[in-house]
């Protein structure tokens, strides 16, 4: 199949659905607060986060397996969310805990239904959900991200919606080429690639930068990752690596071999058509070695950075409400590195129709009774 280039017949990356069975963020950690809950959408499926009493943090589908209102609009009851219209409980596996009104102490009747749970794990200040199998997340990781947890680094974060199918965000960030987009913030820079590589699963390319004069923003990113003669290179590198289904953007200083910062990004499919995404962003800048230095150019990096995702959610969407116009990908892509990135998106992912359908099926098993009662879970 050709997936460089647009043609009858061919296929067409923003009709694939992104893959289910790995782990995605879905929220900032800090908006689930303890004893409430948050409403949250995978790819059309409506989705609750709960924080229990104890502090943890489980989901469910958002619906009520009474009278289908969303249980996002309930109460966190200790370990349990209780629905704010007849107070049905549940647990965390999603099982049926305790109907109030009923005689017996609640006592559940063996026909009544649960509601589908998801894999949960809270880390790196977000929370991640496992929208697939439940039975391979187990054996799917998170991202590593060892710069969060050094105390050598300060984490900045980034959500928003963006109205575009998900592959035109790996796309954007994964070609370098687009830098004339940024020109009044990174002046006359030109990107050089150096190399690239890929796999399956995967794809990284080198690039370094040549000539601009850049936004100070930019050159407060990479200050604390200094280290002289340490590596015989006279340039600032970047490697950008695609592992599917996450992104991530590592710069280094000339003649230093530490990491200047590091970007994890990924994006979640809000409809079920996924022409828009909710974008979840961690830039992880080092700190240089005057204390207060990072802190006080802080308020500059992040009018930096803000103000380049929003010239790239403007093009994105630009791209978007074209694919709407034409009908289909009319996209003439000659980069070695986006064709290689856009063969991984096409392999990875699944046809939107399969992606529908699984969606249909799990919500239908989770509806069915389990052997007594409750919920699969």
């Amino acid at each position: 199949m050709d997936i460089g280039e647009y043609r009858p017949g061919s296929l067409d990356l923003r009709k694939v659905g992104i893959n289910r069975d790995y782990w995605y963020p879905v929220a900032r950690a800090s908006d689930v607060r303890t004893k409430r809950t948050l409403a949250v959408s995978f790819a059309g499926d409506p989705i609750v986060l709960a924080r229990t009493e104890s502090g943890e943090v489980f989901a469910l589908e958002d619906r009520c397996a009474h009278r289908q209102v969303p249980l996002h609009m309930g109460v966190v009851k200790g370990e349990w969310i209780q629905c704010c219209y007849h107070g049905w409980c549940y647990e965390k596996s999603g099982r049926l805990a305790r109907i109030p009104y009923l005689a017996d102490g609640g006592r559940i009747p063996p026909e009544a239904r649960g509601v589908r749970a998801y894999p949960c794990r809270e880390a790196y200040g977000l929370i991640f959900l496992f929208p697939g199998d439940r039975a391979r997340a187990g054996a799917s990781a998170l991202p590593e991200l060892p710069e969060w947890s050094s105390g050598e680094y300060r984490a900045m974060y980034f959500t928003r919606n963006v109205d575009c199918h998900y592959t035109f965000m790996h796309e954007n960030l994964m070609d370098m080429n687009h830098q004339f987009l940024h020109r009044r913030l990174m002046g006359g820079i030109q990107p050089v690639m150096l190399d690239y590589r890929h796999g399956d699963d995967w794809v990284e390319a080198d690039y370094r930068f040549a000539g601009g004069k850049p936004h100070a923003g930019a050159n407060f990113l990479v200050m604390g990752g200094k280290r002289a003669n340490s590596v015989d290179r006279d340039y600032e590198l970047m490697t950008v690596r695609t592992a599917y289904p996450h992104q991530h953007l590592m710069v280094w200083r000339s003649h230093s071999d530490v990491i200047a910062i590091r970007l994890f990004a990924a994006y979640v499919p809000i409809d079920a058509e996924q022409r828009r995404n909710r974008s979840f962003g961690i830039l992880m800048v080092r700190k240089p070695k005057i204390p207060g230095l990072l802190s006080a150019a802080w308020p500059v990096i992040r009018y930096f950075a803000e103000s380049v995702f929003t010239q790239d959610r403007i093009a994105v969407e630009a791209e978007q409400r074209a694919w709407d116009a034409q009908g289909g990908d009319w996209n003439r892509e000659i980069s070695p590195v986006l064709i290689e990135l856009r063969r991984v998106l096409a392999a990875c992912g699944e046809p939107a129709v399969h992606a529908a359908a699984r969606s249909d099926r799990a919500r239908a098993a989770a509806a069915e009774p389990s052997r007594g009662f409750g919920a699969r879970s």
